[in-house]
């Protein structure tokens, strides 16, 4: 059923498409209506558009203060929602400031048309930062209106689905690796890849990985899932900058794995992420030590800004790589592809253009037969996002989920929750994205609230 909005944030229909380009046709006279040029923002003139009346953020800084919270408005009380993660703020601003003037009053149904106008205006200072962030979130929102108008999960018009559920792993966080434990507002956010490992405690997943691994994964495969993500090398390139890891501190990073698989054998599969903070030499060593473990793949043992270091890092590890959220553009995923330099690509579909640009990037690892999986660690709407990919594309084997986030924050965030049984996750059934935002979080009162309307641009 399609969401409404009934709060008094609700912006007024508007009179028509806001004329975006007529000051440039008083200097330019020969200058077409933007209706006629390429890309238009409202393609079809006609009844039955569709148009965004308004466009709201929010930060929820005093519970998960990394996240970005968006939500469009059209005038048929319809309303979509998208996130992203990382510096909202900016991302906050790219929206307002800039890309409102590209959407307000025009159809929001002409997703490819704002997408790709959207990423050419960007690509020409540089794509891959919060600019590309914004677009994904508007994206996943737009799409989540397509879904409500025509009454259909995502799944269904991305031409899926082709499978009955996902399967699911479980990355061993904490409640507060990225969100905070208590409701109290910051200012000062952590920096990536330096996550606490927590105290103990319910859903302390990191915490136990560390000190009890076995009773951590005895907890997981009473609930069906069987394969879990690590960071556990993190700490020894904190102090060495990663280009050496010490054989001690590679035994203590190895210490908890070696444990899980000696006890449980092939009952429990793990992945090891290294957060991109080790350069080839230490990369090689821990490939080395985890071989006789058997990892289903190794993340990010070495950033991905150097393709050639990376093919080369593949060669020489012989465990499979993953290579991850940290590509953000379709040429990065195309290099690394053409350089076989993975054995699966990760992709974040609120970081790399929403799920516009993640189906693009799934359907196209497969012409290489090379699996995709999707990464959260981010926000609900990515986890959404990324099941209806999955859901949708063959080629697509799994989806990372938070279990310390998802009981947590997303509760908190959304109004319909994930549900996992037997390790996998159900496709969401409702229309669109299949959840939406908590109202308080729009609330003008809410101190980093912003919105703009299609009024405030006339």
């Amino acid at each position: 059923m399609a969401r409404k909005l009934k709060s008094k944030t609700a912006a007024k229909p508007s009179a028509g498409p806001i004329d975006h380009d007529g000051p440039l046709r008083q200097i330019m006279p020969g200058m077409p209506k933007m209706s006629k040029m390429y890309l238009p923002p409202t393609p079809l003139e006609g009844s039955g558009n569709i148009r965004i009346t308004a466009i709201e953020t929010s930060i929820p800084d005093d519970l998960f203060p990394g996240l970005l919270l968006v939500r469009i408005h059209t005038d048929a009380g319809i309303v979509g929602c998208g996130d992203t993660y990382y510096i909202p703020q900016a991302v906050a601003a790219c929206i307002h400031d800039w890309m409102c003037q590209r959407l307000l009053g025009q159809d929001a149904l002409a997703i490819e048309s704002h997408w790709r106008f959207l990423y050419e205006r960007c690509a020409n200072f540089g794509v891959r930062g919060a600019e590309l962030r914004a677009i994904s979130a508007i994206d996943v929102a737009l799409w989540d209106i397509l879904g409500q108008v025509c009454k259909q999960p995502i799944y269904r018009l991305l031409g899926g689905p082709v499978r009955e559920s996902v399967a699911v792993y479980n990355s061993c966080g904490n409640p507060g690796y990225g969100p905070i434990a208590t409701r109290k507002r910051i200012t000062r956010h952590g920096w990536s890849g330096y996550g606490s490992i927590g105290e103990p405690g319910p859903l302390a997943d990191s915490y136990y990985l560390f000190h009890d691994p076995i009773r951590l994964c005895e907890d997981l495969l009473s609930e069906g899932i069987n394969a879990i993500k690590t960071w556990g090398f993190d700490y020894a390139a904190h102090r060495s900058g990663g280009m050496r890891i010490s054989l001690t501190d590679l035994d203590k990073a190895v210490a908890p794995l070696r444990k899980i698989r000696d006890h449980f054998g092939d009952r429990m599969e793990f992945m090891v992420d290294g957060h991109g903070f080790f350069m080839l030499p230490a990369a090689l060593r821990i490939a080395d030590a985890l071989r006789d473990l058997r990892p289903l793949w190794l993340e990010d043992v070495l950033k991905t800004d150097n393709l050639r270091t990376l093919a080369d890092f593949r060669r020489q590890a012989r465990v499979p790589v993953s290579v991850s959220e940290m590509l953000l553009a379709r040429a990065d995923y195309l290099d690394v592809l053409i350089n076989q330099a993975a054995d699966y690509v990760m992709i974040d579909p609120t970081w790399v253009g929403g799920i516009s640009e993640t189906a693009r990037l799934a359907h196209i690892a497969q012409g290489f037969n090379v699996p995709s999986t999707m990464h959260d660690c981010t926000g609900p709407l990515t986890l959404f996002a990324g099941v209806h990919v999955n859901a949708a594309v063959p080629g697509c084997c799994m989806q990372e989920t938070v279990r310390a986030q998802i009981r947590t924050v997303y509760k908190d965030i959304i109004t319909i929750q994930p549900v996992i049984k037997n390790g996998h996750i159900e496709l969401p059934r409702g229309h669109g994205i299949g959840t939406a935002f908590n109202p308080e979080f729009f609330n003008p009162k809410y101190p980093t609230y912003r919105i703009t309307r299609t009024s405030d641009l006339q």
